[in-house]
């Protein structure tokens, strides 16, 4: 169940970092967004470039960051993918996105859904910096689990989209809902996820002791 569940995460993040690639670096700007978005994405292209190769790396990165065999085996690499995870993906994205939120389509739901995701995005990736800084390792793992759902908003947003275009829900009306659908049940999940994992270790760690 493991191995499918890690073989779908890469399929999905290294799906949507290629489909970014793509559409960003060979099709005409906008040329995939709703014709509203396209004006604002032309006006500001240089942010907007900025921000979906930025999230590309961080896509294709952060998976590899929660890969036991790599951070055993490989430590350095390990270590140089998270600077460049942080670096160029969560910070450049981060910033990016949060500039490019003021002039999200969807109203000011949509806008505070997306800046939201940015602040939290920063936010995590700046506490998993300095938590491994200070060599605290299980502090570092828990906010980088958190920052990558947030991350994965990425794929999300393009699933909920896929799914409400399926169901034919006018754009208006689902996009600032996704804006906050998006990201905000992943921070729960793997706040629910990793609070398990954390009570399951220290439930082993007990009866390790007390044999």
């Amino acid at each position: 169940m493991r191995l499918i569940s890690n073989g779908l995460l890469y399929f999905l993040t290294l799906g949507v970092a290629g489909y970014a690639v793509f559409v960003y670096g060979f099709l005409p700007l906008g040329a995939q967004v709703h014709p509203d978005m396209k004006v604002t994405f032309l006006a500001h292209s240089n942010v907007i470039y900025a921000h979906a190769f930025s999230s590309a790396v961080a896509l294709t990165l952060g998976p590899f960051q929660f890969s036991t065999y790599l951070r055993q085996q490989y430590p350095s690499v390990h270590r140089w993918f998270g600077r460049a995870y942080l670096a160029v993906g969560v910070l450049v994205g981060g910033l990016s996105g949060l500039y490019m939120s003021q002039f999200a389509y969807g109203g000011s739901t949509a806008r505070l859904g997306f800046a939201a995701l940015a602040v939290f995005w920063l936010y995590t990736g700046l506490c998993a910096y300095f938590a491994i800084r200070r060599g605290a390792v299980a502090r570092h793992r828990k906010w980088m689990i958190r920052n990558f759902s947030l991350t994965f908003a990425a794929v999300m947003l393009r699933l909920y989209l896929l799914v409400s275009m399926t169901a034919g829900v006018e754009f208006s009306l689902s996009y600032p809902i996704i804006a906050w659908l998006c990201w905000v049940p992943n921070l729960a999940f793997a706040e629910w996820r990793y609070n398990i994992a954390h009570n399951a270790f220290n439930t082993d760690a007990q009866k390790q002791r007390a044999g």
